[in-house]
């Protein structure tokens, strides 16, 4: 398997948007400008997790883990917003399900015991980011929400929204938000073409440049080959998926490149990690 440089990754890469989101000189201004261009409104003040991990209820049962949860506070609300930020590079996955049990998970985390003002649940908004259309209906933005089947116009505020994002998709949207999903899907020159893409752009070589990524993107996956080349030599397989799950809990590696080196689907790796954090 060819090994990709760092200058190629684009925002699309899981390494390159954990990245991103981790570097706390510019996570927050980096998120905020993108959402603000997706969701074409301006953001309050938000704070950024980057892959964070939501167990399962029981050790039979599944977790999950967030590639980007953005929160933001409203100063004219007492609700809190929550952006659950996922970008897919393969269509292996039922996406309409899988969004409705990342939802049932995340919304869980913020209903305490003793709640008896549901009002107080934050908003939440799942997008999900694709480089191939989901639905075939060649649409740029994909907005669901619950609604009335008897009477659609009728408003049902549960605050939940499911956005989908396609960066191939040519009906609907903005020309801003078309540039801004086509510099996510190709983090290159010649798509900073307004002045949110070159923002983003600024932020996104700052973060190439810190030695800290250029290192951890450079060394970890050769120490993991190694290691994960060891382990199967010698038969070792749960030390070695002890040892690849440990490196992705502590922060060392992403997700993508702990799947890259083994050879299997991003999705199958967090299928695994939830199994081994269960345990």
């Amino acid at each position: 398997m060819t090994k990709r440089k760092l200058e190629e990754l684009n925002l699309m890469d899981d390494f390159l948007a954990n990245a991103m989101a981790m570097n706390k000189e510019v996570n927050v201004l980096c998120y905020k400008k993108i959402l603000s261009v997706l969701l074409e409104k301006e953001l309050g003040e938000i704070s950024i997790k980057a892959q964070s991990m939501i167990q399962g209820d029981d050790t039979d049962l599944r977790g999950i883990r967030l590639d980007v949860e953005i929160n933001e506070k409203d100063k004219e609300s007492e609700v809190e917003t929550v952006y659950d930020y996922e970008p897919h590079t393969k269509n292996d996955l039922d996406f309409p399900r899988h969004s409705r049990f990342y939802q049932a998970k995340v919304d869980g985390r913020y209903v305490r015991s003793g709640l008896r003002d549901f009002s107080k649940i934050p908003n939440l908004f799942v997008i999900t980011i694709t480089n191939f259309d989901i639905f075939g209906e060649n649409q740029m933005i994909y907005t669901f929400r619950n609604k009335c089947k008897e009477i659609p116009e009728l408003e049902y505020n549960d605050g939940l929204t499911f956005l989908y994002f396609n960066t191939k998709g040519a009906k609907g949207g903005s020309e801003s938000i078309h540039n801004m999903l086509k510099y996510i899907e190709s983090t290159r020159e010649e798509n900073e073409v307004d002045a949110a893409t070159k923002e983003i752009a600024e932020y996104v070589k700052r973060v190439k440049r810190a030695p800290e990524v250029e290192a951890g993107f450079m060394t970890l996956g050769d120490r993991m080959d190694l290691d994960n080349a060891k382990a199967r030599e010698e038969g070792r397989e749960e030390e070695r998926w002890s040892l690849i799950a440990s490196m992705v809990q502590d922060g060392e590696i992403t997700l993508e490149i702990a799947a890259k080196r083994l050879d299997i689907s991003r999705e199958e790796f967090k299928e695994k990690m939830n199994n081994y954090c269960t345990k």
